[in-house]
């Protein structure tokens, strides 16, 4: 049985509550769950003490027995320091998308075209001199 450390979602609509529970991989995100390891409340400011409750040492435990956490479990224990920070690689995350391309190509252009339009008098009348 794989068992992974997860969120499984609570609260109603637009109002999203978590509770961080280890389950069987199997089983549905807000589905049957082994036990309830913690809770996750987004809604409240990220200072907040509140924001994010968790068992550390059912955490621990269940990880010494096998359990995966998933990604954002993971940054969770990170935050904690009970785990160590993974290395992330995103390469396209700084990457502007192709909308912001075009505009920043055309604003380039704009700018190349009112450089020129402000040289051409500049060195007519050094010419004319």
């Amino acid at each position: 049985m794989a068992i992974k450390i997860r969120l499984a979602r609570g609260g109603s609509k637009k109002r999203p509550f978590y509770r961080i529970v280890a389950a069987d991989s199997r089983m549905p995100r807000d589905g049957r769950f082994i036990e309830k390891l913690g809770t996750y409340n987004p809604l409240l400011p990220k200072d907040s003490e509140e924001r994010v409750k968790m068992d550390v040492e059912r955490i621990q435990y269940w990880m010494s027995q096998g359990a995966q956490t998933t990604d954002r479990v993971s940054r969770f224990l990170e935050a904690a320091g009970v785990v160590d920070k993974k290395e992330r690689s995103n390469p396209k995350k700084a990457v502007p998308g192709k909308a912001a391309t075009e505009r920043a190509e055309a604003k380039a252009a704009k700018a190349a075209d009112a450089a020129e339009a402000a040289a051409a008098p500049a060195a007519e009348e050094a010419t004319a001199e």
